[in-house]
């Protein structure tokens, strides 16, 4: 006789009681949690329930012996039927000289929209494990929140994660998660790298837009009273970096203005329209390429300039990452008929550069 059996007849005596015995069904419970039914897989019921908890098995369930090879695994039982698909390999890529960012875009393996993923990010082959949260950047731990549709990690277009180390391959892996009892293992691994912060910033002087070598000077020559005089070469800044905010390229002056130790009179440095002015020395922004402006105090035309002083000011601005950025400025200068006549007459300039990491 089963089991069964014999429950049913233990069942059937307790149901033969006297007239007005009353009969007391108790379930397994406690304050917080209550097994509705004794049974479990072919006995009882498949799947138990509650508003909170879900358990799911069917009788004769293997519970381990995957049959793995090296491209394909097949997992046994009713669990692994039920799984969403597994994502693959994500393309993960730095597109553009990034020192602390990666372009990321998954692939959705064929599973609904409604699917979402987690991704796993490592720097040490995930001895140690980070992951992507959802605002983008790298966590150690893996919430609920950071679980996201394909949609909401950029879809086809992807996204950037950020905040990453310069210099520094990374490798992420994705599982998806559609429904109860869904989630996956992760898929197969992708690989990036993030390169060094970069500046790269050079100066020629030329008439025209060439490259030239040390020493760096132009001669302005003789100033004729009361004439506006500018120089026959301009200085050419070249400037490249992958910096976030990209950079600023910056002039200042020694003396603030061309000096004369000689005479002891130095024609000042002036912001202004030197055809107005009786004299005057200063310096106008003349050319821009590939990501470089002009900033307002030297973005001039005429005979209007900026000041060129002992203060360090912006020439140019670069306002994200620039690649072969290339501008020039020239200086024009005034002298008045009441000027003394010098031969030595002279101003340094030092050009400077930074970028916005």
């Amino acid at each position: 006789m089963s089991i069964f059996c014999r429950l049913k007849d233990l069942f059937r005596q307790m149901l033969a009681l006297p007239l007005g015995a009353s009969l007391l069904f108790a379930m397994p419970a406690s304050t917080n949690y209550q097994l509705k039914d004794f049974g479990y897989g072919g006995g009882g019921v498949a799947n138990g329930t509650s508003s909170n908890y879900a358990i799911e098995g069917i009788a004769g369930e293997q519970n381990a012996g995957n049959i793995d090879g090296t491209n394909y695994d097949l997992g046994p039982g009713l669990q692994f039927t039920n799984q969403a698909n597994v994502p693959p390999a994500p393309t993960f890529a730095n597109p553009a000289n990034y020192y602390n960012k990666l372009s990321l875009t998954l692939a959705t393996g064929g599973n609904p929209s409604d699917t979402l993923f987690a991704i796993a990010i490592s720097t040490d082959n995930f001895v140690t494990t980070n992951y992507v949260q959802s605002d983008n950047t790298v966590g150690t731990t893996l919430g609920l929140e950071d679980y996201q549709t394909y949609s909401a990690w950029g879809g086809a277009s992807g996204f950037t994660v950020i905040g990453l180390a310069a210099s520094t391959t990374y490798k992420v892996k994705v599982k998806a998660w559609q429904g109860k009892f869904t989630e996956t293992g992760y898929g197969p691994e992708a690989s990036a790298a993030t390169v060094g912060a970069r500046l790269t910033f050079d100066i020629d002087v030329s008439a025209s837009n060439t490259e030239t070598s040390p020493p760096y000077a132009t001669n302005i020559g003789s100033l004729v009273a009361g004439t506006v005089t500018d120089s026959p070469e301009k200085i050419w800044v070249d400037f490249d970096t992958n910096g976030e905010s990209g950079g600023r390229v910056y002039v200042v002056a020694s003396n603030a203005g061309l000096s004369s130790s000689r005479a002891a009179y130095t024609i000042s440095a002036v912001t202004g329209n030197l055809t107005s002015l009786s004299e005057g020395f200063g310096a106008q922004s003349d050319t821009v390429a590939n990501g470089l402006s002009e900033v307002a105090l030297y973005d001039q035309t005429g005979n209007t300039v900026g000041t060129v002083d002992t203060t360090i000011r912006e020439v140019f601005t670069a306002s994200a990452p620039t690649t072969s950025g290339r501008g020039s400025f020239l200086l024009k200068a005034k002298s008045s008929s009441v000027t003394p006549a010098a031969s030595d007459y002279t101003e340094v300039l030092t050009v400077l550069a930074s970028a916005s990491f």
